[in-house]
């Protein structure tokens, strides 16, 4: 078997053919995780843990939204000692579900939690160490002092894990590695990875395997490469495979926040990754669950897909970005300054208008006589065989049915589609662009070869496999392996889907590819699954959580739980209210300082909770201002943009 073939092979059971990674069995309370038993859905409290019957009441909701498993916060012993008053109302009502304590600095929190519930989460980060933000040169011998000083603090709680049953998860945030980590590792997937593994080694040298790991991190790109590192990992050292706890941490709210989760999420689940599920919303964490829940079930069924050819070389590297590369046709391809464009379906509808294009990001003023282009305005519309009677807008194209476009193809800007059996054939085309449709099968020798010497050729790609995103990435393969450079398009179709599971297939589907460098724009056919509007800015969306085309301000935002020391939810919105228009720039909303300098990770800006009624600014990693009184602390954000030359004066409507 080919090397690349063979280390791939160890992150996922195949690239061609879906079925679940293997892994342990986890005893977690009476609802066993990874082995044989479902994906499973968990979520997080956001109630003050010191209120029991508000945190009994709220777990309860979780527990009727779907949750199987619900996470409660311990940064102190108080809060741990007040757990086992949570679970006890818990039990006296009825409800058994496993309860999670999440830790965070605090070691005797930890072993006193874990004789109370059935599993807890520490972060390797923070558990043994102290971030300053420091770089360490250490000795070899200075490394192993370290090692053996994380050994002796962490053996306690693996010993009463073991005595009393409880499951342990090892979680790495992105964000919060150690200064030891981050200078011999770097800020990086492997520095991840070994944050992890430096615990693990030491419970395994213990015999304790009631284990479940995690590598989240905000950025989706980053955290595919991790969990598939991990896995990898695992193998090589001989470890246990142990089942995953997947999540992009901090997605945020609404759309953004769902879309983020899914590229992170749903990109390992479709390769058969992951046990258990939280979803990682600035929102109520009763509406993390049925976003959980549509991405687990996809794969309820996946196994029976139409078959995909097997490959005998994989030429993408799985645990770093690299974009591939593409030779340039019109704005599309893969030079450095080229983004993923973004072609809108206009293919079904009865009449087309100039107003038709509003939601596509495109305004017309009439007393101005000129189009306002937004920046989520698409780059293309195919419009199949309808045609327009009004001037577009200077940037946008407009692709045609072939024949369509053989009476149109005096107008600027007018390209045709052709399948790939007509283009083979010889049918007329373009001097300009050419967009060739096409799914796996169509891909022979001949498609390559005249795709290969046709400078003018853009590959349209589609399929029908149920496991698409797998058939369009061999199709990928077939490409790179065969020297093709043509750029391509990826297009995918869905009918009669909410909202919501449109922007969580669309992402999982399309975000899939792009996290891979695999893609040179985007196509989202969606009949009956929402206005115009939304289907045009989840393209953008996905696009901007892959961070492969950035159109809007990003916020890092942390879901709330009990430490939390403001309303997350009502600040977010104040924030974006006042820098929605700041194009690229990432501001990082977090609750407090266990969620603040590290895990903003790679936020421009961050605003985060120093204590009641309190907040604490930063710029990157560095604090610049302590202890802003809440009611003031929106707008010193504003003027901390200001000063640093990142603010952008909103142009007044109509201009």
């Amino acid at each position: 078997m080919n090397q690349s073939i063979a280390s791939v092979k160890q992150y996922c059971n195949s690239l061609v053919q879906y079925s679940r990674r293997k892994t342990v069995e986890v005893k977690i309370g009476d609802v066993p995780m990874g082995g044989d038993n479902p994906i499973r859905i968990q979520s997080m409290t956001t109630i003050d843990t010191m209120d029991t019957l508000g945190s009994v009441e709220q777990t309860i909701r979780m527990v009727e939204a779907g949750c199987e498993y619900v996470r409660i916060t311990a940064p102190s012993m108080k809060e741990a000692q007040n757990l086992e008053a949570i679970k006890k109302e818990l039990r006296v009502r009825g409800y058994t579900v496993p309860l999670v304590a999440d830790i965070h600095f605090t070691p005797n929190a930890a072993e006193l939690a874990a004789r109370l519930v059935e599993k807890v989460r520490i972060n390797p980060g923070n558990y043994a160490d102290k971030k300053r933000f420091e770089t360490i040169d250490y000795t070899e011998a200075a490394y192993q002092a370290e090692l053996q000083r994380i050994r002796d603090k962490f053996l306690p709680l693996i010993r009463i894990c073991k005595e009393y049953g409880t499951a342990m998860r090892i979680g790495t945030n992105h964000g919060s590695l150690s200064d030891r980590i981050m200078s011999r590792y770097g800020d990086s997937p492997v520095g991840m990875v070994e944050s992890a593994l430096e615990f693990l080694r030491i419970c395994e040298d213990e015999g304790y395997y009631n284990i479940v790991l995690s590598m989240k991190s905000s950025n989706p790109q980053v955290m595919v490469q991790a969990y598939r590192l991990l896995v990898q990992k695992l193998d090589e050292e001989g470890l246990k495979p142990y089942p995953l706890h997947l999540g992009v941490t901090e997605a945020g709210e609404g759309e953004d926040g769902r879309i983020k989760s899914s590229v992170g999420i749903g990109t390992l689940l479709e390769d058969g990754l992951g046990d258990t599920i939280r979803v990682s919303l600035t929102e109520e964490p009763e509406a993390e669950v049925p976003v959980a829940y549509t991405l687990a079930r996809r794969y309820d069924d996946r196994a029976g897909h139409a078959p995909i050819p097997a490959m005998d070389h994989y030429p993408i590297t799985p645990f770093e970005y690299n974009r591939r590369i593409t030779r340039d046709v019109l704005n599309m391809g893969g030079s450095e300054h080229q983004v993923p464009r973004v072609i809108a379906d206009f293919s079904a509808k009865e009449k087309i208008t100039a107003a038709s294009f509003f939601a596509l990001g495109y305004q017309y003023s009439v007393p101005l006589d000129k189009w306002n282009i937004g920046d989520m305005a698409c780059d293309y519309i195919f419009l199949g065989d309808r045609t327009i009677d009004f001037e577009i807008p200077g940037t946008l194209g407009l692709i045609y049915h072939h024949a369509t476009w053989l009476t149109q193809r005096s107008k600027d800007r007018t390209y045709p589609f052709i399948r790939a059996e007509q283009y083979i054939a010889g049918v007329e085309q373009s001097g300009k662009a050419n967009f060739i449709y096409a799914t796996l099968q169509d891909v022979t020798d001949t498609l390559i070869a005249k795709l290969k010497v046709d400078k003018t050729a853009v590959l349209f790609i589609d399929t029908n496999n149920k496991h698409g995103m797998a058939e369009q990435r061999r199709l990928f393969v077939e490409l790179i392996n065969q020297g093709c450079d043509v750029p391509v398009i990826i297009g995918r179709a869905y009918a009669d889907l909410s909202v919501e599971q449109l922007q969580l297939y669309a992402a999982t589907d399309l975000g899939g590819l792009l996290v891979d460098g695999l893609g040179d724009g985007i196509f989202i056919s969606a009949v009956n699954c929402g206005p115009d509007k939304i289907i045009n800015e989840t393209a953008f969306n996905i696009l901007q959580a892959t961070r492969t085309r950035i159109s809007k301000t990003e916020y890092i935002s942390c879901p709330s739980c009990g430490r939390t020391l403001f309303d997350l939810q009502e600040t977010t919105a104040k924030i974006r209210l006042r820098t929605s228009h700041l194009k690229g720039v990432k501001i990082g909303i977090m609750g407090c300082i266990v969620n603040g300098p590290g895990e903003m990770a790679d936020a421009d800006y961050g605003y985060v909770g120093s204590g009641p009624g309190r907040i604490t600014l930063y710029k990157g990693k560095e604090v610049v201002r302590k202890n802003v009184p809440t009611a003031q602390a929106v707008d010193e954000l504003v003027n901390l943009i200001r000063e640093h030359g990142d603010w952008i004066e909103l142009a007044p409507a109509g201009e």
